[in-house]
Parts: structure tokens; C-alpha cells; sequence
């Protein structure tokens, strides 16, 4: 195939005009001056939409779906109707998932666990005994116990919250912050991904969770393995020497420059882009994995399970590293959260996992004078039922998913300190006004309520608090812009500080 057929293919006819117009001045311009060229105006020379007040995010994606009941949303006047079937009116025909759609009933299951309300301000917060750690650092909380989401199972919904749409394919949560604010550091990449160890590992991560989707893959996220190479295939094979590979990248880039001028695929100066990173990050990766420079008292503060490679902890410890270093977005997810059945067990593990590593990373970030500009955002894809899955006792009990009404919470980064906001009902299925009553019909992407906070909501005000419109941050594929939080979204102010 000759190379003007070759051209011809992989033109398509909006290219074909795009090109005729604008030339291929204007996207080498681009490339040169960074995306944040794009969001320059003279109201905002700094290429944000308004000031910010978060230059990173820290988020802890707890998948499964943790029980807002066991560690969040105390609810006392669920003692009073144990094992009792859940009140229809409660339920108003909601959707439920096909394992607890065929149970004869729906029985009442109010946690096991004490709870103690942590008077910050005349509202209170009130945190499970599962979670003595966090509750020490109550007054920086801001606690969400009004999310909800219209996903019931675990993909769409992890999806969901991750990139904007329950269908696979869409740029993920901080590939659209690498795209719109860009990378702070050279030498690492601006989006980081961990995964912590557990004990139930349930449910599978898939690394569209942390792709561009449509985006260029330069915004793609870097998973850091706890293994082996941090990074796969960063360091050089045997034989070849740093030297050698510069020669090797310099050639390949020599090629792909000699394509992009052939074809103008914007791909090809991702690709330049990736490879030079790959470079930087032989020697900047290492240094930021070895943890020997630490303190002790830092190991006191993280628990001695930050030693171990993969922990949760270490993991927490490394996102600190990574934020001071000016990493852009750093996320961890931690699994399984998933208790249908003997969820005391579950989440008595899974608490013991993350406790001490959240009250340390927001100590550790304060006490270094980050905490004010770094967003920490903790939360999973959905909430656990109100009523039992399988057979109920007052020692052992499981929950099924439930997305109508969960909690999340955020520290730092300009964000209220020690509030609750929003309310679930009486049985922590629905949410509430002002008094407990639950309001119906209840709130939806489409019909926003004060006190509600849709996952489009949460990821507005994100975006907000980093400086971004989140109806400005588009990028267009197909013949239409794209965004997060697709067509939806309301940044909830009450939230901001």
C-alpha cells in the first residue's frame, strides 16, 4: 500500500476539514504549550475557570460498597424494629438486586456496633467503634450521608462514579483531571494508581477504571505494583545500559516525528510523550518507592503494616510521598467491601485494613502544611442495605448493595471541616429532609434536592474545589462533547469551606 492510500484511510472526512482550516501549526502550538492552553482567559491567566483551592487529590476507593450503617450513619431507632420486616412504604417500590428479590422478607438489621458522636460543632459527627483511628480526626471530616447513585450491581456502578457513565469506555475520573490541569512534575506521572491487599478480594478491577478512554493515552493512569517493578517493564533488560536506551528512544522518536508529519495522528506525540516519561521515571520511581528515609515516628503514625509492601497503609504512605513529589491525582483502591453474608467479620477486617492509615494520612498531610490543599476523598460505589441478606442473629448478619443513600466524606483541599451533611431516613434507605422524613419521590441526576449528593454531584464539586467548571471540562469524540458528569451535576456549595 502506498503511503498517499495509507493517508487516505486513516483520514477521516471531519479530519480532512479540521486540517484544511486550522492547519497542523496550530495542534504542534498546542503540544508545545501545554493543555492548559486550552482554559486561558484573561479572567484566568493560571488556565483554571476560578480559583482553587485543591492542587491535588488523594481519593481511597473503597470497592464493594462499605456499610454506611456499621461505620457512619447511626441509626438508634433501628433497634426498636429488629428482625422486623421493613416497612413498605419505607422500601416505595424500589428496585432491589435479585439475591434478596425472592426472600419471603426483608428483615430490619440494626448494627452491632457502638457509636459515639464527635461534637465538632453543634451538628456532630457520629463514627462507628470500628473506626477509633478516624474518629480522632473527626473535626477534619466533612461526611456525605446523602450520596446515592442508580446503579445496583458492582460494574456499572464502580464504573459509574469512576468515569461518568455505567457503559464501559469512558476517560476516567483522573484522566480527565490530567487532561485538564496537567502534570505538576516531569519526571512522574500526573495520575497514580495503588492497589492495597486484602483479605477479600472479591471483585475485579479492570484498568479501564484508570484509562483515558477517548482521551489521548498520555492521560492514561500509571498502576504502581507493590511487586517486583513499580512499574512494569521500566527497567532496562540486562545488557542494555541507560546510554543505550537514550540512543534507542532518540531513534523512535526520530520515527514517530516522521509519521506525526505524515499523517498528523495526535496519538503519535502522546506516544513521544509516554516513552520520554517511561525515561524520567527509571530514576524518579525508585527513589520515591524506598521508604528507608522515613522516620520511625512515621511508621508509629501509619501502624507497622506501612512496612509491608501493599498494604493499605503503605499504599497511604506512598500517596503522601507521591503528593509532596506533586503528583496531580492519586488514587488507591482497596476491595472487598462486598458482606452479603457474616459482614461483622468483613468489614471488622477491613476496618482494621484502612483506620489507622486514614487518620495518619490526614494527620501527616496537616502536620506538613498540606492538608489545606490537598483533597482526601474516601467512599466506594454504594451503600449496604438496611434489612438482612440470608438468616439474621444480633452477632452475624449480611447486607445487600444499596445505591439510594450511602456515605462518603472528604477532608482538606477547601472543604468544610467536621460537618455532616445531608440525612438518610429512620432505616437509613432513603434520603431525608431537615426532620428524618424521607422525601418522595426521591431525588434522581435528573431532579436535584437540597441535602441530596448525586455521584455527578460529588465529582462537580471535585472539580470545583480544583478550580475547574465541570460543565467546561469537555473534550469532543464523535461529533459531540464529553464530559464527567455528562449532561448533569450540581457543585453543592454547602460543602465548600
Amino acid at each position: 500500500m502506498d503511503s498517499a492510500r495509507e493517508f487516505d484511510l486513516n483520514m477521516t472526512r471531519r479530519q480532512l476539514f479540521g486540517r484544511s482550516a486550522l492547519g497542523l501549526g496550530t495542534a504542534t502550538m498546542a503540544q508545545l504549550l501545554g493543555a492548559d492552553l486550552l482554559a486561558k482567559t484573561p479572567e484566568s491567566p493560571n488556565g483554571l475557570h476560578h480559583p482553587a483551592t485543591a492542587k491535588r487529590v488523594i481519593y481511597l476507593f473503597m470497592s464493594g460498597g462499605p456499610s454506611h450503617h456499621d461505620m457512619w450513619d447511626y441509626k438508634p431507632k433501628m433497634k426498636e424494629m429488629f428482625g422486623k420486616n421493613l416497612p413498605e412504604h419505607i422500601r416505595d417500590g424500589q428496585r432491589i438486586t435479585g439475591m434478596t428479590a425472592r426472600q419471603k422478607s426483608l428483615p430490619v438489621c440494626p448494627s452491632k456496633y457502638e457509636f459515639k458522636k464527635h461534637d465538632n460543632n453543634d451538628q456532630g459527627l457520629w463514627v462507628s467503634e470500628l473506626l477509633p483511628h478516624t474518629a480522632k480526626v473527626a473535626k477534619e471530616l466533612c461526611v456525605i450521608n446523602s450520596t446515592f447513585t442508580e446503579a445496583i450491581n458492582h460494574d456499572p456502578a464502580v464504573t459509574y462514579i469512576q468515569t461518568g457513565s455505567q457503559i464501559p469506555g469512558r476517560p476516567s475520573f483522573g484522566s480527565w483531571l490530567s487532561y485538564g490541569l496537567g502534570r505538576m512534575n516531569d519526571d512522574l506521572p500526573g495520575y497514580v494508581v495503588m492497589h492495597a491487599k486484602t483479605n477479600f478480594g472479591e471483585q475485579s478491577l479492570f484498568n479501564r477504571l484508570w484509562g483515558p478512554g477517548f482521551l489521548p493515552s498520555e492521560h492514561q493512569g500509571v498502576l504502581l505494583r507493590s511487586q517486583g517493578d513499580p512499574v512494569l517493564y521500566l527497567n532496562n533488560p540486562k545488557g542494555v545500559s541507560r546510554n543505550d536506551r537514550r540512543a534507542q528512544l532518540n531513534a523512535l522518536a526520530a520515527l514517530n516525528e516522521s509519521q506525526h508529519d505524515q499523517f498528523g495522528d495526535p496519538e503519535v506525540l502522546a506516544r513521544i510523550k509516554q516513552h520520554e516519561m517511561a525515561y524520567r521515571m527509571q530514576t524518579s520511581v525508585p527513589e520515591l518507592m524506598d521508604l528507608s528515609s522515613e522516620k520511625e515516628s512515621t511508621f508509629k503514625l501509619y501502624g507497622e503494616e506501612a512496612r509491608q509492601a501493599g498494604s493499605f497503609a503503605a499504599c497511604c504512605l506512598n500517596a503522601r510521598r507521591l503528593a509532596e513529589r506533586g503528583v496531580r491525582n492519586i488514587q488507591i483502591f482497596h476491595r472487598g467491601w462486598d458482606a452479603h453474608g457474616n459482614l461483622p467479620k468483613e468489614h471488622e477486617s477491613q476496618c482494621k485494613d484502612i483506620d489507622q492509615a486514614c487518620a495518619a494520612l490526614i494527620t501527616d498531610l496537616k502536620e506538613r502544611g498540606m492538608l489545606e490543599d490537598t483533597l482526601v476523598v474516601w467512599g466506594g460505589e454504594f451503600g449496604r442495605t438496611a434489612y438482612c441478606q440470608g438468616s439474621l442473629s444480633e452477632k452475624n448478619y449480611g447486607r445487600d448493595h444499596h445505591p439510594r443513600c450511602f456515605t462518603t466524606w472528604m477532608a482538606g483541599g477547601g472543604v468544610k471541616p467536621g460537618i455532616t451533611y445531608g440525612r438518610s431516613d429512620d432505616y437509613g434507605y432513603n434520603i431525608a429532609d431537615a426532620d428524618g422524613n424521607p422525601i418522595f419521590p426521591q431525588p434522581t441526576k435528573d431532579r436535584w434536592t437540597p441535602g441530596s449528593v448525586h455521584i455527578h454531584d460529588l465529582n462537580a464539586t471535585i472539580l470545583h474545589l480544583l478550580g475547574i467548571d465541570h460543565r467546561k471540562l469537555t473534550y469532543r469524540y464523535q461529533g459531540r462533547d464529553f464530559r464527567l458528569t455528562d449532561i448533569h451535576g450540581h457543585v453543592i456549595k454547602d460543602l465548600l469551606a
